[in-house]
């Protein structure tokens, strides 16, 4: 297995992460990426059966189990009821009842709301130059999670704030003060949703957080810390993903004037800007068993990062993966997982932007860059730090 080198905090891979990928590809299905001490893979065809394959799953073997220090024992006493992180049982009793609660019609119920802020935004705009992201691309989603949870749409600061905070623990060059700061909004967050799901309890209404209360299955019910943990996911990945996803997909739509393509056919247009540019370019498996894929043998406890925006652009499954077309007919991409952890915001995530896009370029038909566009140095994620644009 080839061995490769390079910083994920480096501002020439921030910028462009795909060359890099290219190099690895032509390593094989597998390389050793140094700086992480990690086998990756970004062959759609590993990724795809990684993420299917139940000798590999989220959750660490015991026996491999870090030993959590003191000042993080409380971020990850929330991680440790996120069905993200937990494999069956206890994922499939989590993940079940969530979806008794987060269902289809809930998210299709969400449509006019989204068509009326997405207006509401654009209304609001500032003369001249400004930052898409900003008043755009991360008010929206974290304004719709909040009406969806039902906690007041006035907290939207402080929960886009305690959001960006925590997700800070899954970037690359995490230090102390970054930790720091993930402990002290996780435990803000947990203490307003402790308080928020008392009062719920006690004054039920048509919202997320109290069909969660509601939600049961063979007599099995929420625990609180199971409903706060849940809560703080929904907003977190949630919201995350979809403000980069608006920014990039923003991003691209204007450099490759896809503005007619997207008015036509929204669908096929935001399936081909999640391939070519997702939000989320990197999640990790642990093997349960000494296995092998594509002649690459992982022991019980070896952990593989799968490289999904790699995979998104893997000549096998994608003809001229480099070239953005949205008019490339819709096929399965990684950029939501597979499998049992497949994301259960994706329904949310796509609706959010089949509306407020077709919204925002219909709007504004002549929306053009203003400065060239920079991503944040945020990986594993991958998303702008501000999109400076004038209507």
């Amino acid at each position: 297995m080839k061995h490769l080198t390079q910083s994920p905090t480096d501002p020439a891979f921030v910028q462009n992460p795909y060359a890099f990928y290219e190099i690895a590809r032509a390593a094989g299905p597998f390389f050793y990426w140094t700086d992480y001490g990690l086998t990756c893979t970004g062959n759609a065809a590993a990724v795809n059966a990684i993420f299917r394959d139940r000798r590999f799953g989220r959750e660490v073997p015991p026996e491999k189990a870090p030993v959590i220090p003191d000042h993080l024992k409380p971020f990850y006493a929330v991680e440790a009821h996120s069905m993200l992180e937990l494999e069956p049982p206890r994922h499939t009793r989590l993940r079940g009842l969530v979806l008794r609660a987060f269902t289809s019609r809930r998210i299709e119920a969400l449509r006019p709301e989204i068509e009326t802020l997405s207006h509401q935004l654009i209304d609001s705009f500032p003369p001249g130059p400004f930052d898409l992201l900003a008043h755009f691309g991360q008010k929206l989603p974290v304004i719709i999670i909040a009406r969806l949870l039902g906690v007041p749409e006035t907290m939207a600061p402080e929960l886009l704030a305690w959001s960006n905070a925590m997700v800070g623990m899954y970037m690359a060059g995490r230090n102390r003060a970054r930790e720091d700061r993930a402990v002290a909004a996780t435990e803000a967050f947990v203490a307003f949703l402790r308080d928020y799901v008392g009062r719920r309890r006690a004054d039920p209404r048509d919202d997320l957080i109290t069909h969660l209360i509601a939600a049961e299955e063979d007599g099995e019910r929420l625990s609180t810390d199971e409903l706060i943990t849940t809560c703080i996911l929904l907003l977190n990945a949630g919201h995350e993903a979809t403000v980069h996803a608006l920014g990039n997909g923003v991003k691209t739509v204007l450099e490759t004037g896809s503005q007619a393509a997207l008015l036509a056919d929204p669908e096929v247009t935001l399936e081909e800007i999640l391939r070519f540019d997702p939000p989320l370019h990197m999640f990790t498996r642990h093997a349960y068993e000494d296995v092998e894929v594509m002649g690459t043998r992982f022991r019980r406890g070896d952990q593989v990062g799968l490289l999904l925006a790699m995979a998104n652009r893997d000549p096998g499954p994608w003809e001229d993966p480099q070239i953005f077309d949205p008019r490339r007919p819709v096929r399965p991409n990684a950029s939501f997982g597979a499998g049992l952890h497949f994301c259960v915001g994706a329904p949310l995530a796509r609706q959010e932007l089949q509306i407020a896009l077709p919204i925002l370029f219909r709007r504004l038909p002549d929306l053009a860059l203003t400065e060239p566009p920079v991503y944040a140095d945020v990986f594993h994620f991958h998303g702008l730090k501000r999109l400076m644009v004038k209507a």
